[in-house]
């Protein structure tokens, strides 16, 4: 009776992990689909001149994701020449995403222009200023990447991107004798 009583307790272990394995997987089918099907349709927009700027805008985040950086770039450039991008926050967001496309493709110049754009659009934009602090990281430019984190810490001083990399930064800028 104890082999039987062990044999079913493994058998429902089984059960349960294969049940919770299955739910997370037709989980993950179901969100692969819905954003399949977001970019047949955005796509389909743009193909006939329909779409609009946020169309455009979530195009090529879906690019983004995707890792096609190149697609994503010519969606985002097309968004940031449309007539219905409102200036401010919009744009600022465009152009962070832009500048993250550069920085993906390790175009860094092209992305701390981006950057400093989304910026001058929206001063307070705290993951812009994130987002320049590693383009300069990347460049060596050491002294302002770590201005970038500590304004985004003057804005948001919870902000885990900045606090990470201040400290490290701080170190090499004035390093202790």
């Amino acid at each position: 009776m104890d082999s039987n009583l062990l044999a079913i307790m493994y058998l429902v272990l089984l059960l349960v992990f294969l049940s919770v394995s299955g739910w997370f997987i037709v989980r993950q089918i179901l969100r692969t689909r819905r954003k399949e099907s977001n970019l047949a349709q955005l796509q389909k927009k743009v193909k006939n001149g329909e779409a609009t700027a946020a169309e455009r805008y979530a195009l090529g985040s879906i690019f983004l994701e995707k890792k096609l950086y190149s697609q994503a770039i010519e969606q985002f450039q097309k968004t940031l020449k449309s007539k219905d991008l409102e200036a401010g926050a919009d744009t600022a967001a465009v152009c962070n995403a832009l500048g993250f496309a550069y920085a993906a493709t390790e175009q860094y110049d092209l992305a701390i222009r981006q950057y400093k754009e989304a910026l001058q659009q929206y001063p307070e934009y705290v993951t812009a200023l994130n987002n320049l602090g590693f383009a300069y990281e990347r460049k060596q430019l050491t002294a302002q990447a770590l201005a970038c984190y500590d304004q985004a810490l003057e804005y948001d001083p919870n902000n885990a991107t900045a606090k990470k990399r201040v400290e490290p930064l701080r170190k090499l800028v004035s390093p202790s004798n």
